[in-house]
C-alpha cells in the first residue's frame, strides 16, 4: 500500500496552506494499492517532534479518522474522508495543520488498511484506535512531511 499526495514529496515541505499560518486545510492524499479483504481504513496524522516542555510524550495528534470505506483511493483538498472522526491532541476532530512552535517539525500521514470496523465511537483518542487495530493490521503506508513556520516581525 502507497500514500502519496499531488501536494508534496515523501521527506518534502508541506506547502503554506496546509498549515496553520495558510488556510489550514488538508492536503489532497491518495491511498495506492489497498489491500482486498479490506474492510476499512484508518487515517492518522501526527507530530513526534513536540518539545517536552510543552507535551512529555513529544507528540501531537492532528488528524485522527477510521472506519474509513475501503473503496476511498483519494481524500481532496480540504476533505474529511467519510469514516469516524478522532480527537486528536487540541480537541478537534477534523484536520489541524502543522504549527510547530519552535523549529522544523516531520508530520507523519498514516493510513491503516485493517480486516475489521473498529468498534470505537467518535471523539476516540489515537491510543484507542491503536489499541483497537492490533492484529488486524493487513497492510499500511507513511507519508512524512516537513514544515517550519516563518519568523514572525
Amino acid at each position: 500500500m502507497r500514500l502519496v499526495s499531488s501536494a508534496f514529496k515523501h521527506e518534502g515541505k508541506i506547502p503554506f496552506n496546509y498549515t496553520c499560518d495558510g488556510k489550514g486545510i488538508s492536503p489532497p492524499l491518495e491511498i495506492r494499492q489497498i489491500p482486498s479483504g479490506s474492510k476499512s481504513l484508518v487515517l492518522i496524522m501526527d507530530d513526534p517532534d513536540v518539545p517536552r516542555s510543552i507535551r512529555a510524550d513529544g507528540m501531537w495528534d492532528h488528524w485522527i479518522v477510521f472506519n474509513i470505506s475501503p473503496s476511498t483511493a483519494s481524500i481532496a483538498e480540504g476533505e474529511q474522508p467519510r469514516g469516524v472522526a478522532g480527537k486528536g491532541t487540541g480537541g478537534d476532530l477534523f484536520y489541524s495543520g502543522p504549527c510547530p512552535p519552535d523549529r522544523e517539525h516531520r508530520y507523519f500521514f498514516k493510513v491503516y488498511a485493517l480486516d475489521v470496523l473498529l468498534d470505537l465511537k467518535e471523539g476516540a483518542k489515537k491510543a484507542e484506535v491503536e489499541q483497537a487495530m492490533q492484529g488486524h493490521i493487513l497492510s499500511e503506508a507513511a507519508l512524512m512531511g516537513k514544515y517550519e513556520r516563518r519568523q514572525r516581525r
